[in-house]
């Protein structure tokens, strides 16, 4: 079966985007996803809230995740503010894109503003593959400076921790960030999630504030239903 995840990733309103691929327990490949309504642009909507519409990436995307992770402001949290190549984003595109054959209701998916169609970033609502466990999913987003302290980021992620705890059988999400990303903390705090621990993790030196540690949140669907 699925053995979905252990932590997330998330920092600045945003969460580092990396990139696995999976199996079943048995090696053999998870169920592909249903499929997805489309809209006129032939667009595979995931989710839809007030505000955004959630939908799967396409290498059509390449230019709009360049220019996200070209902001330092953005990468500040994780990685001291360095943009991302380009080549290094189009490496990721084939793997990002596998998550939709593989996850059932799971993986990343670009965020847009539904009254302009235009593109705010992405949330990520995954199996944490490094360190699985059952029923547990990770959450993650990383959106535009443009869009930080407009409720994006809480809106979308309640929208899928809802999904998630009514919809694709998740038992408890978890997330985590740098400890001074006050911003994403809010929105894990305004989400539900409620703190679980701090802890150090390698890799981190060049990024300011990282000797107070990465913050760990977690949410059980128990909770949430009470």
């Amino acid at each position: 079966m699925l053995r979905p995840a252990r932590r997330a990733s998330t920092a600045g309103a945003e969460a580092a985007l990396s990139i696995d691929h999976a199996t079943d327990d048995d090696g053999s490949p998870c169920r592909p996803q249903p499929v997805l309504p489309v809209d006129n642009r032939g667009m595979s909507i995931f989710l839809e809230t007030n505000r955004l519409t959630l939908r799967r990436f396409t290498e059509a995307d390449e230019d709009n995740l360049v220019e996200l992770d070209s902001d330092p402001e953005v990468m500040r949290f994780l990685n001291g503010g360095r943009p991302t190549p380009r080549e290094e984003v189009r490496s990721r595109l084939p793997a990002l894109f596998g998550y939709y054959e593989r996850f059932e209701g799971f993986g990343y998916w670009a965020a847009e503003e539904k009254s302009t169609g235009r593109f705010l970033g992405w949330f990520h609502f995954r199996p944490n593959l490094n360190e699985p466990r059952d029923g547990e999913i990770e959450l993650g987003y990383r959106l535009r400076r443009s869009a930080w302290g407009m409720g994006y980021a809480t809106e979308g992620s309640r929208a899928l921790i809802h999904k998630g705890f009514t919809e694709l059988g998740v038992e408890r999400v978890v997330a985590e960030t740098m400890t001074v990303n006050l911003g994403s903390r809010r929105v894990m705090e305004k989400s539900g999630l409620t703190f679980v621990r701090t802890f150090h993790r390698d890799g981190l030196d060049a990024i300011e504030g990282s000797e107070h540690g990465v913050v760990e949140y977690a949410l059980t669907k128990a909770d949430w239903e009470a």
